[in-house]
């Protein structure tokens, strides 16, 4: 039997979005010399852990403003592991960010180093029910990486969640004792935290929730305080997550901490944003130098408002994807999954875009092509799948291949160039003769023993 392989297109001359095409027939006889795209399924590297997005205030208020229907369908094409994207692996800040709407810690009472005000009520509000309904509309577990922009203004130099400021020392182990207690009250309302990040973007001081580390402070909290707390209270499986910055100091600011083995000993992987230039080598890098630490993308967004409607997103996108997962990355997390029509609410201003965006009126969903562009990964990239060998003998004909646990191969191209490019798929003795539009994404799928 030759079953062919399946494809499905999204391109920016015709509109498709994830469009199935017709099979893909192998090649009878030998095939033509020209551009081509190796595939060696035996040769494997890392597991991946998932896809997803971010729960933040706003996507979680703007999803309570949808209609029922508007709202389960949002649900379903991210969340269903067979007619959606079939996110597992998401983000949660924990306490405000510039996506919340408003300043707010889970222990605000100034000098409270017992936390006996922490309170999770807030979150009761918005995020718990949108996360709970993703939790349900999954129908398996989700990995929650909870990350904190700010801690309590009492807790900082500068009495200020906004506007950067630092962690004041006498408040480092109080502050640990905070993650811990998010956890535990997470988990009583039935969702579990997977893995926490240290800072968000430590090294930014931004007009919104932000604190700054320096990498030896960093190191010193994992090592001395946040490291030591989880285990204490028995949360040693909460995977810790370091740097959670751009790409351009991943190696300097994650190696700090793996240098130091008692920090180090604390740390699952390090995470990393697209805020800046792209240096997908440093991923690479800091995988040579320690291979037992994962690599997460943690955060990426399109900035300065909506983008309605703009291909260029999905390229941004899919380019990011497909060289963090050639550089062995294990996952990638989206920004907001869902935003208004103005790409907020926002309570500083900082207007984005996200895959899907809400309509004025809250009764029609408006798909991006970022939207697309993640699912070309997503919907056929399964958790446990390891990305194999894959590489093209053109540079415009960027690629990326996993076998997911069944068996099934995936192989995803995106062609950004503005010509059609013809190429051969090769894959062992066999042989497919396609052509890649200008300006698209495909992805191909083989079933197990295909």
């Amino acid at each position: 039997m030759n079953p062919g392989l399946r494809c499905w297109l999204s391109r920016r001359d015709g509109g498709e979005r994830l469009a199935e095409q017709p099979v893909i027939p192998w090649l009878e006889g030998p095939a033509q010399a020209g551009p081509s795209v190796f595939v060696d399924p035996a040769r494997r590297m890392q597991t991946l852990l998932g896809f997803g997005g971010a729960f933040t205030e706003a996507a979680a208020l703007t999803w309570q403003q949808l209609p029922p229907a508007q709202g389960d369908e949002l649900l379903r094409a991210y969340f269903h592991p067979a007619h959606g994207h079939g996110y597992t692996l998401c983000r949660v800040p924990m306490g405000s960010s510039d996506f919340g709407l408003g300043n707010y810690a889970h222990a605000e009472q100034d000098g409270d180093f017992d936390l006996t005000s922490f309170s999770i009520e807030r979150d009761r509000r918005h995020l718990l029910p949108f996360i709970r309904a993703a939790m349900q509309m999954a129908c398996r577990p989700l990995r929650l990486l909870a990350s904190p922009w700010s801690p309590p203004a009492w807790m900082k130099t500068t009495g200020r969640m906004n506007d950067g400021g630092q962690l004041r020392p006498e408040c480092r182990a109080a502050w640990a004792q905070c993650y811990v207690k998010f956890i535990q009250a997470y988990a009583a309302e039935g969702v579990p935290i997977w893995g926490v990040s240290v800072q968000n973007e430590p090294q930014a001081t931004q007009r919104w929730d932000s604190c700054l580390y320096s990498a030896e402070e960093e190191r010193d909290f994992v090592r001395d305080h946040l490291g030591p707390a989880l285990h204490a209270a028995g949360l040693a499986h909460v995977k810790i997550v370091v740097h959670d910055h751009n790409r351009d100091e991943l190696v300097q600011r994650a190696g700090t901490v793996y240098s130091d083995p008692e920090a180090a000993k604390y740390v699952w992987g390090a995470g990393f944003h697209w805020y800046v230039e792209d240096h997908f080598e440093h991923v690479q890098q800091l995988h040579d130098a320690w291979p037992d630490k994962a690599l997460l993308f943690t955060e990426g967004c399109q900035e300065g408002g909506p983008h309605t409607g703009q291909w260029h997103l999905a390229e941004r996108y899919a380019r990011s994807i497909l060289q963090d997962l050639n550089h062995w990355t294990v996952g990638w997390i989206d920004w907001n999954l869902l935003l208004d029509e103005y790409g907020g609410p926002n309570h500083v201003g900082n207007y984005c875009s996200a895959p899907v965006l809400a309509s004025a009126g809250r009764d029609a969903l408006q798909w991006q092509s970022s939207f697309a562009a993640l699912g070309h990964f997503a919907r056929f990239m399964q958790p446990g799948a390891q990305r194999v060998l894959c590489a093209a003998t053109r540079e415009a004909l960027e690629c990326t291949a996993a076998v997911n646990p069944d068996g099934s191969l995936v192989v995803v191209l995106m062609n950004r160039s503005d010509s059609a490019l013809p190429f051969t798929l090769r894959l062992g003795n066999r042989a497919a003769a396609l052509t890649l539009d200008a300006h698209a994404l495909m992805t191909f799928q083989l079933p197990a023993g295909g």
